[in-house]
Parts: structure tokens; C-alpha cells; sequence
């Protein structure tokens, strides 16, 4: 008998496609949380730091990007595995096991932190747009993103709205095409990645520290986390770890290709970013930008206007990601702080506090940039607010993930372990040597 009559025609089709064809959709089908997570890291927020970390110091954070790298993973990966393992979301997972006071202390300047970040980004879309179409109406298309996301947030089911996100992760590769009209020095970049120049100061400690606020940022640890959660909603056939422990070994392996493609993805789209804007921006004497949109500007005459269009466009695709999973994620961790119900799968009348926890931030952050708060100013400070604040996030996370009551046989060991805890050291470190310069 045929493979149409036994599938009712299905598996035809998918017998039909070249084995290659078939193993790559199961790869980019099997990329989600992991991948949007790491995209979403490169948000205008993202951008901002990592221009303004070229621009004065040229090469000499690029360090910083490698080091970060394994430990971002990481995270991300014990993250993914509470979610998964549990069935619960991190700040769901904190709540249960943490004193309240000392949870809602961290949770207040995370939130504060992202709503600045939404209005930075929205304000920084808004700017970019108006360079890219000529109309000088940035507060306009600000308004316009603003109210486009929360619509789209709160009213499309994210099943349908992660594809969205996943192809608008490719809109970062802009920043790949950048470095083809940047003329970059690549031996002095090397050297830079192989033995690199520190400067024991503050304002360069303060560019690690937000470098790596951006990087390993504690909303993303709510976001994935999450989305597992999101994920055990969605298919009936998965089920928590805890309970389902046989599908440990397809759930790992997902989790890691996952995040691991969406780490290597963010770190070498911030890497492009740093090359570019050091091999152009502070080549040319600027080392100092005040917003993204001046980053962009800054590119048309000493790189050309496709190397500006790439980089405007960048910050808008990155931002239309950016914003839904810094709002959610804020409304994750308000929701599984006070019990409430809270699925981005579910529709605004299921879960009314969660979403109008999300739609809040949105807005919020949308009346800062109306009262003209400094973009650039508060897309740097608000990453080294997420520096600060994930030390001890962190340092639960990781009790967390060890705890055999929680996590039952899945207790996360061995190298992932080890590397969370070097990733927490790393934090703490970087923010000791801030304060102290």
C-alpha cells in the first residue's frame, strides 16, 4: 500500500521532498525559543550598546562577546530546562521557593528596566523609519510601532505569531551585510579577539557591564523559560518532565539545538555591530553617539547609504522583535509572581492581568519617549541596570536548577552547570569592578 493511502496523502508529500529539504524544515521547525530569545537580544536596546562600545573603544570589547558567549548559552539552556522539567515559568519557580520581599525587590528594577527599554526601542524604530522614508515624523511612527505591537501581541495567538518572529530574526543579518561596506582592518580584529587591550576605567568597565547586561539579560531568562511552558500548552503530547520523564531525551536535544543556534546568532550579529561601527564610526574620529538613529547617520558618509539603510532597517526589524518579548516577558514575571493565569496562547479574555500587565509596559514605555526622555541614555543605563540585577537572579536560578525538589532526576550537572555558575562569577565581577572605578 502506498504512503498516500496509509496517511490520507500526507506522507506522500513530505516523502516526495529531497532528504535535505526534509531535515531542514525539521531544523528550522525545531528552532523557537531558543532562536527568538537570541534575536531578541540584538534589540535596538542591543544595538545601541553595541555601537556605542565600537565607537569609543573600537575593538577592545570584542572580548567581551567571545567570553560571554558559552555562558549566555548556558543560562539560557538551565532556563529552557526548568520550564520544560517543571512546567512552570521561572518567576513561577522563584515564587514557590523564595522569600516574596527579596523576589519583589529584583523583579521591580527588571520591569522598570524593561518598560525604559520599550521606549527607547519604540523611539529608536520611530527615528529610524523617518531617516529611511524622509518624513519627519518619528513621534508618529513611534506611536504607529506602539500601538501596532501591543495590538498584535494581545490579539494574535503566539502560535501564529512566533513564525512572525522567527522570520523577522533574519532581518539581523543587515548587520552581517554592513561589514561588506565597512573596510575592516580583519588582522587588527583578530588581535583584538586573541589578545586584547583592557582599560582599567570607569567608563570602559561600565561599557563591559552593559555589554553583558545586554547579553546575558535577565528578561530573557523569564522569556524561555516561558515559552517551554508556552510550548507544553500547545502540544498535547508533551507534557512535564517531572511526569513524562522518557521524552528527557528528545526535549535536551531541541533545548540545545535551540539555544544554541540562537546564541551563536546573537553573538555574531553583536560582533558585526562592533566591528562595523569601530571600523567606521571611530576610524572617522566619532566615538561618542547619542542615539541609534545618529549611529545610522553616521554611517551614510563613511560607509555609504546601502551600509545606512542596512543598519536603519536593522533597528526596525530588531525592534518589532524586541518589543513583544520585552513586554511579555515582564508580564510573565508579573503574572507567575501573583499566580495570575498568563499564556500567550490563550486570548485577552482567558488571561485579563497578564495582558494588561503586557499592554501596560507598551504604553508606558510609549509616554516616556512623549515626554522626551534621552533614547541613547536610556537604552545604555537600563543594560546596566540588567547587569545589576542579574547577579542575584542568577544565583537563585542556579540554586534552582540544582534543587532535586524541584527539579526531581533533572537537576541540571556537569559542564552547563559549571558554566552558569562562571556566567553568575562573570556578572559579579563586572559589576564590582564598575562600582569600584
Amino acid at each position: 500500500m502506498s504512503d498516500s493511502t496509509s496517511t490520507g496523502g500526507v506522507a506522500s508529500v513530505s516523502t516526495a521532498l529531497p532528504a535535505s529539504t526534509r531535515s531542514g524544515k525539521r531544523w528550522w521547525q525545531q528552532l523557537g525559543p531558543g532562536l527568538i530569545t537570541g534575536a531578541a537580544d540584538d534589540d535596538p536596546s542591543g544595538i545601541a550598546t553595541y555601537s556605542q562600545a565600537g565607537a569609543a573603544w573600537r575593538f577592545d570589547t570584542l572580548w567581551a562577546l567571545l567570553v560571554a558567549f558559552p555562558l549566555m548559552y548556558a543560562v539560557q539552556t538551565i532556563c529552557a530546562r526548568i520550564g520544560r522539567t517543571t512546567g512552570h515559568g521561572l518567576a513561577g519557580n522563584l515564587h514557590r521557593h523564595y522569600s516574596h520581599w527579596l523576589f519583589y525587590v529584583m523583579m521591580l528594577p527588571m520591569c522598570v528596566a524593561n518598560i525604559i527599554n520599550i521606549g527607547a526601542d519604540l523611539s529608536a524604530m520611530g527615528d529610524a523609519l523617518a531617516l529611511l522614508s524622509g518624513i519627519k515624523s518619528p513621534r508618529l511612527f513611534m506611536i504607529l510601532f506602539g500601538v501596532g505591537c501591543t495590538i498584535a501581541t494581545v490579539w494574535v495567538p503566539y502560535r501564529r505569531y512566533e513564525s512572525v518572529l522567527k522570520w523577522l530574526t533574519l532581518v539581523l543579518f543587515a548587520y552581517v551585510a554592513v561589514l561588506f561596506f565597512s573596510h575592516v582592518p580583519w588582522v587588527e580584529v583578530t588581535k583584538a579577539l586573541v589578545w586584547p587591550t583592557l582599560h582599567w576605567n570607569g567608563k570602559y568597565l561600565t561599557t563591559i557591564v552593559a555589554m553583558l547586561g545586554t547579553t546575558i539579560s535577565p528578561y530573557l531568562f523569564f522569556w524561555q523559560a516561558s515559552l517551554e511552558v508556552e510550548d507544553l500548552r500547545r502540544f498535547p503530547d508533551r507534557r512535564p518532565l517531572l511526569q513524562a520523564p522518557d521524552q528527557a531525551p528528545a526535549a535536551w536535544s531541541r533545548i540545545h539545538n535551540d539555544t544554541l543556534a540562537g546564541m551563536i546568532f546573537s553573538g555574531l550579529i553583536a560582533a558585526c555591530i562592533v566591528v562595523s561601527t569601530a571600523a567606521t564610526l571611530n576610524a572617522h574620529g566619532i566615538t561618542e553617539i547619542n542615539t541609534t538613529a545618529q549611529a545610522a547617520q553616521a554611517l551614510r558618509p563613511v560607509a555609504g547609504a546601502a551600509a545606512f539603510a542596512l543598519f536603519a532597517v536593522g533597528i526596525i526589524g530588531t525592534g518589532l522583535l524586541g518589543v513583544p518579548v520585552l513586554a511579555a516577558s515582564a508580564a510573565y514575571a508579573v503574572a507567575g509572581t501573583l499566580h495570575w493565569r498568563g499564556s500567550l496562547d490563550e486570548n485577552a479574555g482567558y488571561a485579563p492581568r497578564f495582558y494588561m500587565v503586557l499592554a501596560a509596559a507598551v504604553l508606558i514605555g510609549l509616554a516616556l519617549d512623549l515626554i522626551h526622555m534621552d533614547p541613547m541614555k536610556a537604552l545604555f543605563y537600563s543594560a546596566v541596570v540588567n547587569g545589576v540585577v542579574a547577579v542575584p537572579i542568577m544565583v537563585m536560578l542556579m540554586q534552582l536548577a540544582a534543587n532535586r525538589k524541584i527539579m526531581g532526576d533533572f537537576v541540571v550537572k556537569g559542564p552547563v552547570r559549571v558554566m552558569g555558575w562562571l556566567a553568575t562569577l562573570l556578572m559579579l565581577l563586572a559589576v564590582v569592578a564598575m562600582l569600584v572605578w
